[in-house]
């Protein structure tokens, strides 16, 4: 070994390599997670903000409204609100002028007699437009005579304000051969009757009140009503909110 030159034999010693810093090591670490919480928690509030808030649930028991529904109509122990012809839009339909109807609904009643009493029926008619005063009489005076009560009164005659017959639109009618049935239910045992259930429709008259009627109104096959016009139609259509 001391042939070799003192310089060939001088070796260097390995550089030690650095370490890493246990410090710096938990450091970058705890940075990572940091910036992965963060990355995580931006993403949860993005995502929630493009998801539309659901609807807070209706209260029990409400009712959502639609365009086509109707209020509940105006009644009265069964009976529509009407209002009162006006006098102008008045005609009489009877010798004595005392029996009126509106306009239309009173040349088509003409017309009906007179078909009819060409059959040799005699529509007589009973009592057509009424006023407010007037049924005011027919309900509570005639209610206080009988001993009714409001709801047995009002099984046969409508209160005030609620009768068909302050529209100028509807009429009571008899059989002229047989007065005794007047206003009775007997009436639809008549030629009378008879002739209206089969031939009233062409003239656009139909009954107000048959039998088991949906108002809880007696059985009053006397009782027509004209139809025949736009306001006519829409006066008692209406009033049912029929559409």
């Amino acid at each position: 070994m001391d042939d070799i030159p003192e310089a060939l034999r001088e070796t260097s010693e390995p550089k030690p390599q650095p370490r890493v810093s246990r410090v710096g090591l938990t450091i970058g670490l705890a940075a990572i997670a940091l910036g992965a919480g963060g990355w995580f928690a931006y993403s949860v509030r993005q995502a929630s903000s493009v998801i539309p808030a659901a609807s807070p649930p209706a209260p029990s028991g409400s009712i959502v409204a639609s365009p086509s529904a109707s209020p509940a109509p105006n009644t009265l122990l069964g009976h529509f609100a009407y209002a009162e012809a006006p006098q102008a839009e008045l005609q009489a339909i009877s010798g004595d002028g005392g029996i009126k109807l509106r306009k239309s609904a009173a040349e088509a009643f003409r017309q009906m007699s007179s078909a009819a009493q060409a059959e040799g029926v005699i529509l007589a008619p009973l009592s057509a437009f009424r006023s407010l005063s007037d049924q005011q009489h027919v309900f509570f005076e005639v209610k206080a005579e009988r001993s009714q009560t409001p709801n047995q009164r009002a099984e046969v005659s409508a209160p005030p304000g609620y009768s068909e017959h302050h529209t100028g639109y509807a009429i009571d009618i008899g059989d002229g051969n047989v007065p005794a049935t007047n206003l009775s239910p007997s009436f639809d045992q008549t030629a009378a009757f008879n002739w209206l259930k089969q031939n009233a429709v062409r003239f656009n008259f139909e009954i107000s009140f048959p039998k088991n009627n949906p108002q809880g109104v007696s059985y009053e096959p006397w009782h027509w009503r004209f139809v025949g016009d736009r306001q006519s139609l829409e006066t008692f259509y209406k009033a049912r909110g029929k559409q």
